[in-house]
């Protein structure tokens, strides 16, 4: 019967897309609707491309490893280039506090299966070509890491998920959700009304709202990030770096940056004071603060031609932990939302979980572990130490 689904997934981005084509995988009629007017067009084309299973969350590290997983593999299995580039993740240090942070959490990560490792200033210098050495004590490296395209990206999983029966209908906003006796029956768009069996919540900066209308309060709060990228230049960095110092000039907590599979530089800094809500305007602040981060970083960027600048939402939820599960509320609803600006690199690690919870009951990773991003947590028990 038409616009009757087994389940319908709202927002095709980051993780909705991955979630889709999981669940289509597992035979289900899905249904993925999104207010734009293709795949990938909300925060998902304002990612750097960055993919880590470098976390100190435990969940977040065996999520951030299935997702790395489906990346690097996407090619083989599907015949299309998503830009995968496995290069590794590098933390470079310059003072005793950052080295203390990361030697730290290095026990966590490894009993997670990370394959990382701190290295001495002599492998740091040979991994990141050009670095100002001066006061360089070493790192952490995780050579398993890497980058995609998330344009190539998503393209390539809405192609796999129509292949597999997928729907998408764009241009679609939701309006409402059809909610009796604690089950969701349909979703109403501006155009459509449809009607499925689940509800998925993926819907990014705009996750809250759509929970809202479940009866669903989850506490997600977006701020802006801008980045940039260059015109390409001659290949001679493979990983992602991040400086976690925070900037001389006041304005950045920490930096990082990585060259992709084209050539071109792409970085990004975490403003010290953030910009919350939903503005993604570019600022005339942006360029001359990283341009000083990247050039005092590794000089022989001041040669570097800028080619385009942006701005993306991080919903951010108050300790940092993404929201992902089925809340108790609604016996039919689920989310996966509150990525904290790490959604692309997450959402096939959390599509397949949620595919896995909504059609046998429970999710692939260890339940304790998964129920750590429970929706009905306490989420102002503590901040989690994120990694950036």
């Amino acid at each position: 019967m038409k616009n009757i689904y087994d389940v319908i997934v709202i927002g095709a981005g980051s993780v909705g897309q991955p979630t889709a084509y999981f669940l289509a995988e597992k035979g289900l009629k899905v249904l993925c609707i999104d207010q734009y007017a293709s795949s990938g067009q909300g925060q998902n084309k304002a990612a750097i491309g960055g993919i880590r299973a470098t976390h100190s969350d435990p969940a977040k590290i065996m999520i951030g490893k299935l997702s790395r997983e489906i990346f690097s593999n996407w090619k083989e299995k599907h015949n299309e280039n998503i830009g995968w580039k496995k290069g590794g993740y590098c933390f470079p240090v310059f003072r005793e506090e950052e080295e203390n942070l990361l030697k730290s959490i290095l026990p966590i990560q490894k009993k997670y299966g990370l394959n990382i490792n701190w290295v001495d200033a002599d492998l740091m210098k040979t991994l990141i070509p050009g670095i100002n050495s001066e006061d360089l004590r070493g790192g952490t490296f995780s050579p398993d890491d890497g980058q995609i395209s998330p344009l190539l990206t998503a393209e390539a999983i809405e192609k796999a998920s129509v292949q597999l029966g997928t729907e998408f209908k764009f241009n679609s906003r939701v309006i409402d959700l059809i909610v009796e006796n604690g089950k969701i029956l349909g979703v109403k768009t501006e155009k459509e009304t449809f009607y499925a069996g689940a509800v998925v919540n993926t819907a990014g900066a705009n996750g809250m709202e759509i929970s809202k209308m479940a009866g669903i309060n989850i506490p997600i709060i977006p701020d802006s990030h801008e980045a940039g990228i260059s015109a390409p230049v001659g290949k001679f960095l493979d990983p992602l770096v991040v400086d976690l110092r925070a900037g001389s000039e006041g304005k950045t907590s920490n930096f990082y940056f990585g060259q992709n599979h084209e050539g071109a530089i792409i970085f990004c800094y975490t403003p010290k004071h953030l910009f919350k809500g939903k503005d993604r305007r570019v600022t005339s602040e942006f360029m001359p603060v990283i341009a000083k981060r990247l050039v005092t970083l590794i000089p022989k960027f001041k040669n570097l031609r800028i080619r385009r600048l942006w701005r993306g939402l991080y919903p951010m939820t108050p300790d940092g932990v993404a929201i992902v599960g089925k809340p108790k509320e609604i016996n039919n609803f689920y989310l996966g939302v509150g990525m904290c600006g790490q959604g692309l690199m997450m959402g096939p690690g959390v599509g397949k979980n949620l595919a896995e919870l909504i059609v046998n009951g429970k999710p692939l990773i260890d339940e304790k572990v998964f129920n750590t991003l429970c929706p009905n947590r306490n989420f102002y028990a503590g901040k989690t130490e994120s990694l950036k």
